[in-house]
Protein backbone atom coordinates (compact mmCIF):
# COMPACT_ATOMS: atom_id res chain seq x y z
CA UNK A 1 0.00 0.00 0.00
CA UNK A 2 1.77 3.34 -0.85
CA UNK A 3 2.13 6.04 1.53
CA UNK A 4 -0.17 8.75 1.92
CA UNK A 5 1.13 12.19 2.27
CA UNK A 6 -0.27 15.02 4.02
CA UNK A 7 0.11 18.66 3.06
CA UNK A 8 -1.26 21.49 5.92
CA UNK A 9 -0.79 25.06 6.08
CA UNK A 10 -1.24 27.96 8.51
CA UNK A 11 -1.61 31.42 7.99
CA UNK A 12 -0.22 33.57 11.54
CA UNK A 13 0.22 36.55 11.91
CA UNK A 14 3.67 36.43 12.37
CA UNK A 15 4.65 33.91 10.06
CA UNK A 16 3.57 31.09 7.59
CA UNK A 17 4.41 27.31 8.51
CA UNK A 18 3.97 24.92 5.86
CA UNK A 19 3.97 20.84 7.09
CA UNK A 20 3.96 17.36 5.40
CA UNK A 21 3.35 14.39 7.64
CA UNK A 22 2.40 10.56 6.72
CA UNK A 23 0.39 8.36 8.63
CA UNK A 24 0.85 4.46 9.45
CA UNK A 25 -1.32 1.61 9.41
CA UNK A 26 -2.07 1.72 13.41
CA UNK A 27 -2.55 5.60 13.22
CA UNK A 28 0.88 7.09 14.29
CA UNK A 29 1.18 10.33 12.17
CA UNK A 30 5.06 10.82 10.94
CA UNK A 31 5.72 14.75 10.46
CA UNK A 32 8.22 14.75 8.31
CA UNK A 33 9.02 18.37 7.79
CA UNK A 34 7.73 21.96 8.98
CA UNK A 35 8.93 24.84 7.08
CA UNK A 36 7.83 28.39 8.20
CA UNK A 37 8.15 31.93 6.15
CA UNK A 38 8.44 35.23 8.93
CA UNK A 39 6.11 38.12 7.88
CA UNK A 40 4.50 40.86 9.22
CA UNK A 41 1.33 42.65 7.59
CA UNK A 42 0.62 40.68 5.09
CA UNK A 43 -2.03 38.49 7.26
CA UNK A 44 -3.94 40.44 9.56
CA UNK A 45 -6.30 38.84 12.63
CA UNK A 46 -6.49 35.62 10.43
CA UNK A 47 -7.31 36.80 7.14
CA UNK A 48 -5.32 37.59 4.15
CA UNK A 49 -4.74 41.24 3.51
CA UNK A 50 -1.74 40.88 0.41
CA UNK A 51 -2.14 38.28 -1.96
CA UNK A 52 0.82 38.97 -3.59
CA UNK A 53 3.64 38.50 -0.32
CA UNK A 54 1.54 35.53 0.60
CA UNK A 55 1.48 33.48 -2.42
CA UNK A 56 5.05 33.86 -2.50
CA UNK A 57 5.62 33.27 0.65
CA UNK A 58 3.93 30.19 0.77
CA UNK A 59 5.21 29.03 -2.88
CA UNK A 60 8.80 29.16 -1.48
CA UNK A 61 7.73 27.19 1.25
CA UNK A 62 6.41 24.52 -0.67
CA UNK A 63 9.27 24.22 -2.43
CA UNK A 64 11.60 23.83 -0.06
CA UNK A 65 9.17 21.37 1.74
CA UNK A 66 9.13 19.13 -1.43
CA UNK A 67 12.91 19.23 -1.54
CA UNK A 68 13.05 16.99 1.44
CA UNK A 69 15.04 13.72 0.40
CA UNK A 70 11.97 11.38 2.03
CA UNK A 71 9.76 13.49 -0.17
CA UNK A 72 11.54 14.63 -3.57
CA UNK A 73 10.56 13.86 -6.39
CA UNK A 74 6.66 13.94 -5.54
CA UNK A 75 5.41 17.82 -6.38
CA UNK A 76 2.17 18.90 -3.71
CA UNK A 77 -0.76 19.15 -5.74
CA UNK A 78 -3.22 20.17 -2.69
CA UNK A 79 -3.00 21.13 0.77
CA UNK A 80 -5.13 21.21 3.81
CA UNK A 81 -5.58 25.05 5.59
CA UNK A 82 -5.90 26.04 9.30
CA UNK A 83 -8.62 28.66 10.21
CA UNK A 84 -8.71 31.09 13.40
CA UNK A 85 -8.92 34.39 13.65
CA UNK A 86 -10.65 37.30 15.48
CA UNK A 87 -13.58 36.80 13.43
CA UNK A 88 -14.03 33.25 14.71
CA UNK A 89 -16.79 32.53 17.25
CA UNK A 90 -19.05 29.69 18.85
CA UNK A 91 -22.87 29.50 19.37
CA UNK A 92 -24.65 26.77 21.79
CA UNK A 93 -27.49 25.50 19.01
CA UNK A 94 -29.82 22.70 20.07
CA UNK A 95 -31.83 20.75 17.45
CA UNK A 96 -33.88 17.75 17.34
CA UNK A 97 -35.80 15.11 15.18
CA UNK A 98 -38.89 13.61 15.67
CA UNK A 99 -39.05 10.20 14.04
CA UNK A 100 -41.98 8.26 12.20
CA UNK A 101 -41.76 5.25 14.89
CA UNK A 102 -39.40 3.77 17.08
CA UNK A 103 -36.37 3.16 14.92
CA UNK A 104 -32.74 3.06 15.15
CA UNK A 105 -30.45 6.29 14.93
CA UNK A 106 -27.53 6.03 12.51
CA UNK A 107 -24.94 7.83 11.10
CA UNK A 108 -27.21 10.10 8.57
CA UNK A 109 -29.63 11.05 11.56
CA UNK A 110 -27.08 12.56 13.50
CA UNK A 111 -25.11 13.96 10.62
CA UNK A 112 -29.05 15.74 9.51
CA UNK A 113 -28.82 17.25 13.31
CA UNK A 114 -25.65 18.99 12.39
CA UNK A 115 -26.43 20.33 8.78
CA UNK A 116 -29.70 21.75 10.76
CA UNK A 117 -27.31 23.18 13.51
CA UNK A 118 -25.53 24.90 10.34
CA UNK A 119 -28.78 26.81 9.22
CA UNK A 120 -28.90 28.63 12.30
CA UNK A 121 -25.66 30.90 11.72
CA UNK A 122 -26.39 34.06 9.91
CA UNK A 123 -26.11 34.24 6.12
CA UNK A 124 -23.44 36.96 6.70
CA UNK A 125 -20.79 34.47 8.31
CA UNK A 126 -19.71 30.95 7.16
CA UNK A 127 -19.72 27.90 9.60
CA UNK A 128 -16.04 26.77 9.89
CA UNK A 129 -17.21 23.39 12.29
CA UNK A 130 -20.30 22.07 14.07
CA UNK A 131 -19.20 19.65 16.65
CA UNK A 132 -21.30 17.81 18.86
CA UNK A 133 -21.51 18.61 22.37
CA UNK A 134 -24.09 16.25 23.92
CA UNK A 135 -26.88 14.10 22.88
CA UNK A 136 -30.15 13.06 23.90
CA UNK A 137 -32.73 10.05 23.04
CA UNK A 138 -36.40 10.30 23.87
CA UNK A 139 -35.44 13.03 26.39
CA UNK A 140 -32.10 10.74 27.88
CA UNK A 141 -29.02 11.32 27.66
CA UNK A 142 -27.03 9.70 25.51
CA UNK A 143 -23.47 9.84 24.48
CA UNK A 144 -23.08 7.54 21.45
CA UNK A 145 -26.74 7.62 20.21
CA UNK A 146 -25.37 5.52 16.64
CA UNK A 147 -27.24 2.33 17.12
CA UNK A 148 -29.80 3.34 19.55
CA UNK A 149 -33.70 3.26 19.21
CA UNK A 150 -36.37 5.94 19.57
CA UNK A 151 -38.42 8.02 18.85
CA UNK A 152 -37.00 11.73 19.67
CA UNK A 153 -32.93 12.55 18.80
CA UNK A 154 -31.56 15.69 19.80
CA UNK A 155 -28.69 17.29 20.24
CA UNK A 156 -26.62 20.41 21.22
CA UNK A 157 -23.93 21.68 18.51
CA UNK A 158 -21.21 23.97 19.44
CA UNK A 159 -21.49 25.99 15.45
CA UNK A 160 -18.17 27.86 14.98
CA UNK A 161 -18.12 30.58 12.45
CA UNK A 162 -16.08 33.34 10.57
CA UNK A 163 -16.19 36.02 8.60
CA UNK A 164 -16.70 34.97 4.90
CA UNK A 165 -13.48 36.71 3.72
CA UNK A 166 -11.16 34.76 5.49
CA UNK A 167 -12.03 31.44 3.07
CA UNK A 168 -12.68 34.08 0.21
CA UNK A 169 -8.92 35.10 0.33
CA UNK A 170 -7.33 31.85 0.99
CA UNK A 171 -8.82 30.33 -2.29
CA UNK A 172 -7.33 33.75 -4.32
CA UNK A 173 -4.04 32.36 -2.89
CA UNK A 174 -4.19 29.16 -2.56
CA UNK A 175 -6.15 27.91 -5.83
CA UNK A 176 -6.10 31.09 -8.21
CA UNK A 177 -2.82 31.54 -7.40
CA UNK A 178 -0.63 28.88 -6.73
CA UNK A 179 -2.78 26.28 -8.65
CA UNK A 180 -3.21 24.10 -5.34
CA UNK A 181 -6.51 21.74 -4.56
CA UNK A 182 -7.90 22.80 -1.16
CA UNK A 183 -8.76 19.47 0.14
CA UNK A 184 -10.37 20.81 3.70
CA UNK A 185 -10.75 23.89 5.77
CA UNK A 186 -9.98 22.75 9.33
CA UNK A 187 -10.73 24.92 12.50
CA UNK A 188 -7.32 25.29 13.96
CA UNK A 189 -8.08 25.87 17.89
CA UNK A 190 -9.80 22.66 17.91
CA UNK A 191 -7.55 20.95 16.53
CA UNK A 192 -5.16 22.02 18.62
CA UNK A 193 -7.12 20.89 21.53
CA UNK A 194 -7.56 17.58 20.45
CA UNK A 195 -4.28 17.34 19.80
CA UNK A 196 -2.80 19.86 23.62
CA UNK A 197 -4.89 18.43 25.63
CA UNK A 198 -5.47 14.98 27.51
CA UNK A 199 -9.04 13.27 27.93
CA UNK A 200 -9.06 13.45 31.32
CA UNK A 201 -8.83 17.19 30.51
CA UNK A 202 -11.43 17.28 28.07
CA UNK A 203 -13.66 15.23 30.42
CA UNK A 204 -13.50 17.52 33.54
CA UNK A 205 -13.29 20.89 32.07
CA UNK A 206 -10.38 23.13 31.29
CA UNK A 207 -9.67 26.07 29.08
CA UNK A 208 -7.34 25.86 25.84
CA UNK A 209 -5.58 29.52 25.54
CA UNK A 210 -3.27 30.12 22.31
CA UNK A 211 -1.67 33.15 22.74
CA UNK A 212 -0.01 34.39 19.57
CA UNK A 213 0.99 37.26 18.03
CA UNK A 214 -2.42 39.42 16.99
CA UNK A 215 -4.32 37.16 18.03
CA UNK A 216 -5.37 34.97 21.12
CA UNK A 217 -7.78 32.20 20.97
CA UNK A 218 -9.71 30.40 23.91
CA UNK A 219 -11.43 27.34 24.08
CA UNK A 220 -13.29 25.71 26.68
CA UNK A 221 -14.00 21.95 27.44
CA UNK A 222 -16.58 20.31 29.37
CA UNK A 223 -17.61 16.82 29.66
CA UNK A 224 -15.23 16.10 26.69
CA UNK A 225 -16.52 18.28 23.89
CA UNK A 226 -16.04 22.11 23.27
CA UNK A 227 -18.71 24.35 24.76
CA UNK A 228 -16.93 27.74 23.90
CA UNK A 229 -14.53 29.18 21.44
CA UNK A 230 -13.70 32.99 20.74
CA UNK A 231 -10.89 34.93 19.68
CA UNK A 232 -9.61 37.97 21.44
CA UNK A 233 -7.89 40.65 19.21
CA UNK A 234 -4.86 40.65 21.98
CA UNK A 235 -1.22 39.30 21.36
CA UNK A 236 2.16 39.17 22.17
CA UNK A 237 2.82 41.98 19.19
CA UNK A 238 0.92 44.16 21.81
CA UNK A 239 3.37 44.30 24.34
CA UNK A 240 6.31 44.45 21.13
CA UNK A 241 4.31 47.88 20.21
CA UNK A 242 4.38 49.58 23.91
CA UNK A 243 7.96 49.10 24.15
CA UNK A 244 8.43 50.67 20.88
CA UNK A 245 7.12 54.15 22.78
CA UNK A 246 10.60 53.90 24.79
CA UNK A 247 12.10 54.98 21.52
CA UNK A 248 13.11 51.20 20.02
CA UNK A 249 12.50 49.93 16.63
CA UNK A 250 9.75 47.11 16.57
CA UNK A 251 12.61 44.45 15.93
CA UNK A 252 14.62 45.57 18.97
CA UNK A 253 11.83 45.90 20.71
CA UNK A 254 10.88 42.11 20.21
CA UNK A 255 14.45 40.98 21.23
CA UNK A 256 14.30 43.06 24.46
CA UNK A 257 10.96 41.48 25.36
CA UNK A 258 11.66 37.73 24.64
CA UNK A 259 15.29 38.07 26.23
CA UNK A 260 14.33 40.36 28.88
CA UNK A 261 10.79 41.16 29.42
CA UNK A 262 8.87 39.65 32.82
CA UNK A 263 4.98 39.48 33.13
CA UNK A 264 5.45 39.40 36.90
CA UNK A 265 6.71 43.44 36.73
CA UNK A 266 10.08 44.74 37.19
CA UNK A 267 12.99 43.44 38.36
CA UNK A 268 14.87 45.66 40.67
CA UNK A 269 17.89 43.29 39.75
CA UNK A 270 18.52 44.67 36.40
CA UNK A 271 18.39 48.24 36.81
CA UNK A 272 19.77 49.83 35.08
CA UNK A 273 21.43 46.83 32.65
CA UNK A 274 25.23 46.85 31.76
CA UNK A 275 23.65 47.64 28.30
CA UNK A 276 22.22 51.13 29.73
CA UNK A 277 18.61 49.77 29.61
CA UNK A 278 16.51 50.56 32.51
CA UNK A 279 14.67 47.26 32.68
CA UNK A 280 12.57 47.91 35.26
CA UNK A 281 10.79 50.41 33.07
CA UNK A 282 10.76 47.60 30.12
CA UNK A 283 9.19 45.17 32.64
CA UNK A 284 6.74 47.58 33.82
CA UNK A 285 5.35 48.32 30.19
CA UNK A 286 5.25 44.09 29.79
CA UNK A 287 3.38 43.29 32.90
CA UNK A 288 0.95 46.12 31.96
CA UNK A 289 -0.25 44.80 28.91
CA UNK A 290 0.20 41.19 29.74
CA UNK A 291 -2.00 41.38 32.79
CA UNK A 292 -5.06 43.10 30.54
CA UNK A 293 -4.07 39.86 27.97
CA UNK A 294 -5.11 37.80 31.56
CA UNK A 295 -7.25 39.49 32.52
CA UNK A 296 -9.71 39.01 28.72
CA UNK A 297 -8.87 35.69 29.02
CA UNK A 298 -10.11 34.67 32.44
CA UNK A 299 -13.56 36.61 31.35
CA UNK A 300 -14.66 34.39 28.77
CA UNK A 301 -15.26 32.18 31.53
CA UNK A 302 -18.18 34.18 32.89
CA UNK A 303 -19.10 34.63 29.09
CA UNK A 304 -19.23 30.86 28.51
CA UNK A 305 -21.40 30.85 32.06
CA UNK A 306 -19.11 28.97 33.63
CA UNK A 307 -17.04 29.08 36.89
CA UNK A 308 -13.06 28.44 37.53
CA UNK A 309 -14.53 25.88 39.99
CA UNK A 310 -16.25 24.14 36.73
CA UNK A 311 -13.16 23.72 34.69
CA UNK A 312 -10.74 21.18 37.13
CA UNK A 313 -8.75 20.50 34.10
CA UNK A 314 -7.36 24.28 34.98
CA UNK A 315 -5.37 26.42 31.69
CA UNK A 316 -3.35 24.62 29.08
CA UNK A 317 -0.98 27.69 27.56
CA UNK A 318 -0.03 27.14 23.68
CA UNK A 319 1.52 29.76 21.19
CA UNK A 320 4.55 31.40 20.88
CA UNK A 321 3.57 34.61 23.10
CA UNK A 322 2.65 32.04 25.81
CA UNK A 323 6.73 31.63 26.38
CA UNK A 324 6.93 34.91 27.83
CA UNK A 325 8.35 34.59 31.06
CA UNK A 326 6.10 34.88 33.69
CA UNK A 327 2.93 35.20 31.41
CA UNK A 328 1.99 32.05 32.82
CA UNK A 329 3.05 32.58 36.77
CA UNK A 330 0.71 35.86 36.07
CA UNK A 331 -2.19 34.02 35.15
CA UNK A 332 -2.18 31.23 37.65
CA UNK A 333 -2.23 34.02 40.37
CA UNK A 334 -5.27 36.03 38.56
CA UNK A 335 -7.47 32.78 38.09
CA UNK A 336 -6.27 30.72 41.30
CA UNK A 337 -6.40 27.78 38.72
CA UNK A 338 -3.48 25.26 37.77
CA UNK A 339 -1.58 26.43 34.70
CA UNK A 340 0.62 24.23 32.34
CA UNK A 341 2.27 24.64 28.93
CA UNK A 342 0.67 22.27 26.28
CA UNK A 343 2.37 19.92 23.97
CA UNK A 344 1.82 17.28 21.61
CA UNK A 345 -0.17 14.83 23.35
CA UNK A 346 -2.01 12.06 20.61
CA UNK A 347 -0.43 9.91 18.30
CA UNK A 348 2.41 11.87 16.45
CA UNK A 349 5.82 11.16 15.84
CA UNK A 350 8.37 13.69 14.61
CA UNK A 351 10.88 12.29 12.39
CA UNK A 352 13.49 15.28 11.80
CA UNK A 353 14.93 16.37 15.78
CA UNK A 354 15.12 19.71 14.05
CA UNK A 355 11.08 20.25 14.70
CA UNK A 356 10.19 21.33 18.28
CA UNK A 357 6.24 20.52 18.42
CA UNK A 358 5.93 23.35 20.87
CA UNK A 359 6.82 26.01 19.07
CA UNK A 360 5.10 24.33 15.81
CA UNK A 361 2.35 23.15 17.66
CA UNK A 362 -0.27 25.07 15.05
CA UNK A 363 0.35 23.50 11.81
CA UNK A 364 0.98 20.31 13.35
CA UNK A 365 -2.52 19.95 15.01
CA UNK A 366 -3.99 20.54 11.50
CA UNK A 367 -1.77 18.22 9.84
CA UNK A 368 -3.60 15.61 12.89
CA UNK A 369 -7.19 16.84 12.50
CA UNK A 370 -6.23 16.50 8.25
CA UNK A 371 -5.25 12.85 8.71
CA UNK A 372 -8.50 11.86 10.33
CA UNK A 373 -10.05 13.40 7.10
CA UNK A 374 -11.40 11.40 4.26
CA UNK A 375 -8.04 10.62 2.52
CA UNK A 376 -7.60 13.12 -0.64
CA UNK A 377 -4.55 13.48 -3.06
CA UNK A 378 -2.26 16.04 -1.67
CA UNK A 379 1.20 14.74 -3.52
CA UNK A 380 1.52 13.75 -6.88
CA UNK A 381 4.01 10.93 -7.59
CA UNK A 382 6.20 12.14 -10.75
CA UNK A 383 6.09 10.47 -14.17
CA UNK A 384 7.97 7.62 -15.18
CA UNK A 385 10.96 8.46 -17.50
CA UNK A 386 10.79 7.12 -20.93
CA UNK A 387 13.72 4.36 -21.54
CA UNK A 388 16.16 4.49 -24.56
CA UNK A 389 15.68 1.14 -26.27
CA UNK A 390 16.42 0.30 -29.54
CA UNK A 391 14.10 -2.30 -30.74
CA UNK A 392 15.53 -5.76 -31.47
CA UNK A 393 14.04 -7.26 -34.70
CA UNK A 394 15.05 -10.74 -35.04
CA UNK A 395 15.60 -12.36 -38.49
CA UNK A 396 14.91 -15.72 -40.01
CA UNK A 397 13.87 -18.33 -38.12
CA UNK A 398 13.79 -16.23 -35.30
CA UNK A 399 11.26 -13.55 -36.59
CA UNK A 400 8.53 -16.58 -36.35
CA UNK A 401 9.35 -16.78 -32.36
CA UNK A 402 10.09 -15.15 -29.46
CA UNK A 403 13.22 -12.80 -29.32
CA UNK A 404 16.27 -14.80 -28.60
CA UNK A 405 19.79 -13.58 -27.50
CA UNK A 406 22.54 -13.80 -29.98
CA UNK A 407 24.87 -13.51 -27.32
CA UNK A 408 27.19 -16.57 -28.11
CA UNK A 409 24.55 -17.86 -30.94
CA UNK A 410 26.37 -19.84 -33.28
CA UNK A 411 26.10 -19.94 -37.37
CA UNK A 412 24.07 -23.09 -39.06
CA UNK A 413 27.06 -24.03 -41.17
CA UNK A 414 29.24 -24.35 -37.78
CA UNK A 415 31.52 -26.74 -37.21
CA UNK A 416 34.62 -27.16 -35.10
CA UNK A 417 36.73 -25.11 -37.43
CA UNK A 418 34.57 -22.62 -37.42
CA UNK A 419 34.76 -19.28 -35.11
CA UNK A 420 31.92 -17.68 -33.18
CA UNK A 421 29.05 -16.30 -35.43
CA UNK A 422 28.94 -12.77 -34.91
CA UNK A 423 26.95 -9.56 -36.35
CA UNK A 424 29.81 -7.91 -37.31
CA UNK A 425 31.91 -8.51 -40.16
CA UNK A 426 34.51 -11.08 -40.15
CA UNK A 427 38.68 -8.59 -39.73
CA UNK A 428 41.10 -10.52 -42.22
CA UNK A 429 44.06 -11.55 -40.10
CA UNK A 430 47.55 -10.13 -41.18
CA UNK A 431 49.71 -13.41 -42.43
CA UNK A 432 52.30 -13.62 -39.79
CA UNK A 433 55.69 -15.09 -40.51
CA UNK A 434 56.53 -18.79 -40.17
CA UNK A 435 57.75 -20.33 -37.49
CA UNK A 436 60.65 -22.59 -37.65
CA UNK A 437 60.26 -26.02 -37.03
CA UNK A 438 60.99 -27.32 -33.47
CA UNK A 439 63.57 -30.57 -33.03
CA UNK A 440 62.22 -33.62 -32.93
CA UNK A 441 63.80 -35.75 -29.80
CA UNK A 442 63.20 -39.29 -28.82
CA UNK A 443 61.73 -40.33 -26.00
CA UNK A 444 58.49 -38.95 -23.41
CA UNK A 445 61.20 -35.93 -22.04
CA UNK A 446 61.45 -34.50 -25.71
CA UNK A 447 57.65 -35.27 -26.00
CA UNK A 448 56.61 -33.43 -23.21
CA UNK A 449 58.80 -30.59 -24.41
CA UNK A 450 57.65 -29.98 -27.58
CA UNK A 451 54.36 -30.82 -26.92
CA UNK A 452 54.33 -27.45 -24.20
CA UNK A 453 56.42 -25.11 -26.72
CA UNK A 454 53.30 -26.33 -29.31
CA UNK A 455 51.01 -24.92 -26.42
CA UNK A 456 53.25 -21.85 -25.91
CA UNK A 457 53.42 -20.96 -29.76
CA UNK A 458 49.44 -21.46 -29.77
CA UNK A 459 48.59 -19.33 -27.28
CA UNK A 460 50.25 -16.81 -29.17
CA UNK A 461 48.49 -16.99 -32.49
CA UNK A 462 45.30 -16.60 -30.85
Amino acid sequence: MPERYIVAIELGSSKLRGAIGTPDEMGMLDVLAVEEEKLTGSVRYGCINNVEVVSNAISRICQRLESYPRIAPRTISGVYVGLGGRSMISELVDVEANLPTEMEITRETIANLGSRARQHVPPEREVADAVPVRFTVDNKAQQNPIGSYGTKVGARMCVVSCSPAIKRMIRRVLSERLGYDINGYITRPLAEGALALTDDERRLGCMLVDFGAETTSVVIYKNGAPVYLATLPLGSRNITLDLTTLNYIEERAEEIKKVSGNALGADQAKRPGADGIDYSEINNYVHARAAEIATNILAQVDYAELKATDLPGGIILIGGGSRLRGFAELLQQQSKMKVRMGTTQSAVRISDTAINPADNIDVIAVLAAAAQMPETICMEEPEPEPTDETDYAPEGDEADGDNVSRIGHLDDNFDDDDDFATSKPEKKKEAKPAKPKKPKGNGIFSFLRNRISDLVDEGDDM
